[in-house]
Formats: C-alpha cells, structure tokens, sequence
C-alpha cells in the first residue's frame, strides 16, 4: 500500500520537533486554521477559542516527547486536546454556576458544544478497533475501502466496527433509549 503523503510529512514534522523542540513552530502553523476551526465552531465565542486553541497547542508542545505516532494525522491529536480542553473549560463553568451537590443534565439535554466536547471523550473509551475506525471516518473523512485496506480487514468489518461503536457512543451519550 502506498503511503499517505500527508501523513508521511506529518510523522517527519512530528520526529523534528520531538528531536528539536523549536521545530514545533512548524506543526502549529500547519494545523494552527483547522484546529481554530474546530474550537471556535463549538464554543461560538472568538475570544474563548482564541484562549482554547493556545492552550491547545501548549498541552500539544508539553506532551509531544510522549506523542506515539500510530499513522494517524496530528491533528486527530491536536482535536482530542481541543475536545477534552472545551468539555474542561464547560465542566468548570457548570461547577461555577451550580451549587455542589447537583447533577449534570442528560446528554440529550446539553447543547451542541458540550454534547461535542463529551462525544471526543467517550470516544477515546472505545476498543482500539472502534476508535480508529471512528476517528478515520470522522475526523479524517476518510472512506470505508481505505480504512479496510489500511487494516487489512473487509469493508463489511469496517462497517461492522463503525457500526457498534456508533450504538456504544449513542447509548452513552443518552440517544439510544
């Protein structure tokens, strides 16, 4: 199979600034729009994404010598960061506003930024096989041939996976009652 070449160079920026720390100006700029994209897409307000993706990026530089390539484009990463970053940011400000003790509404109830943030996280609690096939699909928009062919599985498989871990987020998130 034949190597994605934008993932090659994300796994040769990755190595660089791993290597040489400074190098990391490089994968900021070149995922800097799409993550800014993503952040403020959700939390709708320019001065709170603004904040999110800086901080975003500074958790990325902070982790990047524990960062494991696994042929999956940085920016997967990058917006697991940015998912678990706003789901941190909106859990605060609920603490903020209601007093101890009161519990947080059903999934069904959030709006659509917090349901976002909490969906990235529950993602990250699927089997591996789930997860990649998830992430693939929707973050990485890639089609159900190239995620067979990349796991050597048949697209029925893949299906199959994207299948049950759509049930198993549903069922989390309070939508499959």
């Amino acid at each position: 199979m034949k190597a994605d070449p934008a993932l090659e160079e994300d796994r040769l920026l990755v190595a660089a600034a791993q290597r040489d720390p400074r190098r990391f100006a490089e994968l900021y700029e070149s995922n800097f729009t799409r993550v800014y994209a993503y952040v403020v897409r959700r939390v709708h307000d320019r001065e709170e994404a603004q904040d999110i993706t800086g901080e975003v990026f500074l958790q990325a530089l902070a982790g990047l010598p524990a960062y494991e390539w696994r042929d999956v484009a940085f920016a997967a990463w990058l917006f697991r960061i940015a998912a678990n970053a706003i789901a941190d940011r909106w859990q605060r400000a609920r603490r903020e506003i209601h007093e101890p003790g009161t519990e947080l509404p059903e999934m069904a109830a959030m709006p659509d930024v917090e349901r976002h943030a909490m969906l990235f996280q529950l993602v990250d609690t699927l089997p591996a096989d789930q997860r990649r096939v998830v992430v693939a699909r929707f973050v990485e928009r890639r089609s159900v041939r190239e995620i067979a062919s990349e796991l050597a599985r048949t697209e029925g498989a893949v299906k199959q996976l994207q299948l049950r871990a759509l049930k198993t987020l549903r069922a989390h998130m309070g939508e499959g009652k």
